[in-house]
């Protein structure tokens, strides 16, 4: 069974591979929230998550056993690079199975840490089921993302960093998705602090967990969809659910534009660049799913991850900009000739809305003869200043439309 012995153990381990990450008071989000807000920095960590210290204590422990024939795993990403990383450290064979659809940048970040990654499957769940094909037709040691008590042991050594930095926290804030994190950490801290409140925070898209601890028993999905890909878990493991059952006290979802906008809260404001998984208990804190917490509670928040997709993050900030009124998109009609466009410019110059993106359209089956459309994006100074660039465009008699 997991216990702190166990998680101690794994933390020998882990010796000077993992990284402490710092546990750091969040002055603004403490203010923001009226909680005393600490966040444990894991996107800091070595392959950019948590994920290699479950990772590596598992393989550890086979390396320590005289098992060397090789390792076998299945992810789209994290825990891929952790057993890669892992597998190359101890001199072991390494191969993931991953998705066709993976990015190349994920796929290209595993080889370069000396694993071989086999393409198979539409999703996480086929690939899955052809690693655990091949690694008992090869007689090679399959390394489960959670259900695996060394596993949860090694993510387990997370709290233990937490706690000597801030023995007298009132709460932690876990990600779960498959709940191998939250169940080591739940096990360290009831051990260590009963009285402290364990708090997992899943994605709406990807509520099996939450809808398990809720009725007691094991209860699958069946699809998941959600930006934050790290805990985009479709079925519920018995394993890590037992752990969960006995040791968390909460279970909450948030929605993908709270994923969002944490995201681009601790870009912006934070200066920390976190993947959705990471988020979801900044997300939890921002909207109103903590408000159980008396006031003034010490509450650590867990980043798990960093390896957000550049695409995915470009798209977020996109919409965030759009969603905090300081950016505007609109198509406006203008006549078609000479001096039209300059017109136009001139009075976004006089009311200030920078135009950053334009286009000129004067083919649309929707036009009339002679008209033509502008689209453009403006960067603009918040929700009253769209509103003088909207009242100046009725005033000098520009027909526009928003697009969102």
């Amino acid at each position: 069974m997991l216990d702190l012995k166990r998680i101690g153990r794994a933390r020998k381990r882990l010796g000077e591979v993992a990284y402490k990450t710092p546990f750091a008071y969040a002055p603004l989000l403490s203010e923001m929230t009226g909680l005393e807000i600490y966040l444990k920095k894991e996107n800091l960590q070595r392959t950019g998550s948590f994920k290699l210290r479950g990772a590596f204590n598992k393989i550890a422990v086979l390396a320590e056993e005289g098992r060397r024939n090789g390792v076998v795993a299945a992810s789209a990403g994290n825990h891929a690079q952790g057993v890669a990383f892992a597998a190359r450290h101890f001199g072991i064979e390494g191969t993931i199975f991953m998705p066709e659809s993976t990015p190349l940048t994920k796929v290209m970040g595993v080889q370069e840490l000396g694993a071989e990654v086999v393409l198979k499957g539409s999703n996480y769940d086929e690939a899955y089921a052809h690693a655990v094909k091949y690694a008992e037709e090869q007689g090679k040691d399959f390394v489960h993302p959670f259900a695996d008590e060394e596993v949860m042991a090694g993510q387990g050594t997370l709290m233990l960093e937490m706690l000597e930095d801030q023995p007298d926290l009132d709460a932690a804030v876990v990600p779960v998705g498959g709940g191998g994190l939250i169940s080591g950490c739940a096990v360290a801290a009831k051990s260590l602090s009963p009285e402290m409140q364990i708090i997992g925070i899943a994605a709406e898209g990807a509520p099996a967990m939450k809808q398990s601890f809720d009725a007691g028993r094991p209860i699958d999905t069946t699809s998941v969809r959600t930006i934050a890909d790290g805990i985009a878990v479709r079925d519920t493991s018995p394993v890590t659910l037992e752990y969960i059952l006995k040791y968390v006290d909460r279970m909450e979802l948030v929605c993908e534009d709270e994923i969002a906008s944490a995201i681009l809260f601790l870009l912006e404001r934070q200066k920390l660049t976190v993947e959705g998984a990471g988020a979801v208990g900044v997300a939890a804190a921002m909207h109103g799913h903590l408000s159980h917490l008396a006031p003034g509670s010490k509450v650590g928040i867990v980043l798990s991850g960093g390896n957000i997709d550049v695409t995915m993050l470009s798209l977020i900030i996109e919409k965030g900009l759009v969603k905090s009124y300081r950016k505007m998109k609109l198509v406006v009609t203008l006549i078609d000739k000479p001096g039209a466009l300059e017109r136009f410019a001139g009075l976004m110059r006089e009311v200030q809305a920078n135009i950053v993106q334009i286009g000129y359209d004067r083919t649309s089956t929707d036009l009339e003869f002679g008209d033509a459309h502008v689209s453009v994006a403006l960067e603009t100074k918040g929700a009253d200043h769209q509103e003088e660039v909207r009242q100046a465009l009725k005033t000098h008699g520009f027909p526009f439309r928003e697009e969102h």
